[in-house]
C-alpha cells in the first residue's frame, strides 16, 4: 500500500517523525523504498546533482518527467513527489495545472511540489485532485531574486513566512517544506499548522526532515551547512575505480573466475 497524504497527517498527530529523500533514478528509488523511506522527492535539485547545471533554473519539464518515471518504477510503498521546475507554473495557473497533470499522468508521481506563495494554483490543483506539497523559506528557483542561497525569515521577515505557511495550508497543501530558516521559526510554523512540516535547515522541531541523497551519501565534493554527509561514497567509488584500472593494467582482471571456457 502506497504511503498517502492521510498517513503523513496521522503521523503528525501521533508525533511520529519521518523522512523524505530526493531520488533521481530507478535503483536509488528501489534502495530507499526498501529501506523504509516513506516519501521520495524527484527534486529540481537533479539539475545540480545529476545533470551538471550550476543551479536548478535550467531544469525542464521533460527532464523532471524522465527522472520521475524512473523513480516511480522503482517504488512499491513510498509516495513519489514530482517537483515543478522553474517556469512550469509561474506564468499562469493553466500552465501549472497542465504541467502538474503531466507529472501525475505521465510521470507516475503521487503528488507535486510547488515553490513559493502560489496560493491560487495550490487551491486549483487540490480542487481537481492533485495533492500539493508547498515549499517556503529559501526557494532555490528564486535564487537570483533572493540574492543567493541565504537564510530566510530572520527578524521581522519571520511574520511574512508564517503568514505564507498559514495561507498555503488554507489553500489545501497537504504538507510544507521549510528550507533554510531560523530553528525557532521552523518550530513556530510546525506548532501552528495542522499539516506536516518537512525541514531542511529549519531546526529539529519539524515533523519530518529531507535531504538531497547526493549530500547524504557524500557524492558531492561540498555539503551545505543544512545537510549531513553520512558516508563518503565519492571516496569509495574512486577507490573501486582505481583498483579496477590497476587490475586491467596488470592483467589481473579478468581472471579465470571471470572468464568463460
Amino acid at each position: 500500500m502506497t504511503v498517502s497524504i492521510h498517513d503523513l497527517r496521522a503521523w503528525k498527530s501521533e508525533g511520529t517523525r519521518w523522512t523524505m529523500l530526493t531520488a533521481y533514478d530507478f535503483p536509488t528509488a528501489q534502495i530507499l523504498d526498501a529501506a523504509g523511506v516513506p516519501v521520495l522527492l524527484v527534486g529540481d535539485s537533479v539539475g545540480r546533482n545529476v545533470l551538471g547545471y550550476a543551479n536548478e533554473l535550467p531544469v525542464t519539464m521533460e527532464e523532471i518527467l524522465h527522472h520521475t518515471r524512473a523513480v516511480s518504477r522503482g517504488v512499491e510503498r513510498a509516495m513519489v513527489v514530482g517537483d515543478m521546475p522553474f517556469m512550469s507554473f509561474q506564468a499562469s495557473i493553466d500552465d501549472g495545472v497542465r504541467n502538474a497533470g503531466r507529472l501525475i499522468k505521465e510521470g507516475g508521481a503521487h503528488a507535486v511540489k510547488l515553490e513559493g506563495a502560489q496560493f491560487d494554483l495550490v487551491h486549483r490543483l487540490v480542487d481537481i485532485g492533485i495533492p500539493v506539497m508547498a515549499h517556503i523559506g529559501l526557494t532555490p528557483q528564486s535564487v537570483y531574486g533572493l540574492g543567493g542561497y541565504k537564510v530566510q525569515g530572520r527578524g521581522e521577515a519571520a511574520a511574512k513566512v508564517l503568514d505564507q505557511a498559514h495561507a498555503l495550508e488554507k489553500a489545501g497543501a497537504f504538507s510544507i517544506v521549510l528550507e533554510a530558516m531560523p530553528s525557532e521559526l521552523g518550530a513556530d510554523i510546525t506548532k501552528e499548522l495542522a499539516i506536516p512540516t518537512i525541514g531542511i535547515g529549519a531546526g529539529n522541531a519539524t515533523d519530518a526532515q529531507v535531504l538531497v541523497i547526493n549530500d547524504l551519501l557524500g557524492l558531492n565534493e561540498k555539503v551545505p551547512k543544512l545537510a549531513k554527509k553520512y558516508v563518503d561514497l565519492r571516496s569509495v567509488i574512486s577507490s573501486a575505480v582505481e583498483a579496477f584500472v590497476e587490475d586491467v593494467r596488470s592483467g589481473a582482471f579478468p581472471d579465470e573466475e571471470h572468464s568463460y571456457s
